[in-house]
């Protein structure tokens, strides 16, 4: 175990490193999508990431977002995000990360995610706590939803069909307030480190969550969907936070699913 995630962080300061060299430069941006975009950087990150995962362990399968990936014959699968928070960087917003999930017969069981702007390396291996640049971490000790600071996120694809708005809005009135910074993976991470109480998202892929899911674990943290079911990478929706306001979140989100609104939304006069 110690072989992957020690392998892991190094790829992902290196490719971290390759990408705040594309972020100086001030690189453009292509769209893949109305509103989904790729720029060079992700593409040599993905390269870079990928051959190395290949030379240290040529028989995983490598899922991979600009499709780089490879498949092995092992039970390990790696998702990895060459760039996640590509729209930031496209903008000079520094606020972007690489991130690299290990999971091992359908468990998550190692990840990483770094972040070049603050040099700010999370890593997780399951059993082994979660720590920040060699320091454990642990999730917020808050109770309450009504003292908690939390963060949602709305994809790039299909906006107009995304029902999060009204999860926005009931918990932006019900908590200190709701963050959208533009990256899973951070999210998630600063959940890990108790900077955030919880974090929600629909429509994750796989590679946007893999790393989080586990880093919050193991950062004492809890993990499910929405709707208070298990887990699944890549699933409808995730739900992450420090493991207090767990079970709190999930009845705003049943009765927000249910079309029941405890906070009135205002009429515009």
């Amino acid at each position: 175990m110690a072989s992957f995630l020690e392998t892991s962080v190094d790829i992902a300061r290196e490719a971290g490193a390759l990408v705040a060299q594309h972020f100086a430069r001030h690189i453009p941006y292509e769209l893949k999508g109305e509103h989904d975009l790729v720029t060079a950087a992700d593409r040599a990150s993905e390269r870079f990431v990928v051959e190395r995962l290949r030379a240290h362990f040529p028989t995983h399968t490598i899922v991979a977002e600009e499709g780089g990936g490879v498949d092995g014959s092992s039970e390990y699968r790696w998702y990895v995000d060459p760039l996640d928070g590509t729209t930031n960087f496209a903008h000079g917003l520094p606020h972007y990360n690489v991130t690299l999930g290990l999971e091992r017969a359908g468990e998550m069981i190692a990840g990483v995610i770094y972040d070049p702007m603050r040099n700010e390396m999370f890593a997780a291996e399951r059993g082994g706590g979660a720590f920040l640049n060699s320091h454990r971490i642990h999730t917020s000790a808050v109770k309450r939803v009504s003292e908690s600071l939390l963060s949602t996120g709305f994809p790039n694809r299909n906006r107009p069909a995304n029902k999060n708005v009204h999860f926005y809005y009931q918990l932006a009135m019900a908590s200190h307030g709701i963050r959208r910074a533009g990256s899973a993976a951070l999210d998630a991470a600063w959940v890990a480190c108790g900077r955030l109480e919880a974090f929600w998202e629909f429509g994750l892929k796989p590679w946007d969550m893999a790393a989080g899911v586990i880093i919050v674990q193991e950062a004492g943290g809890r993990v499910s969907d929405m709707r208070g079911g298990p887990v699944k990478i890549g699933g409808v929706h995730v739900l992450m936070d420090n493991g207090s306001i767990h079970d709190e979140m999930l009845a705003w989100f049943a009765d927000i699913f249910a079309g029941k609104y405890k906070i009135p939304i205002p009429a515009i006069e």
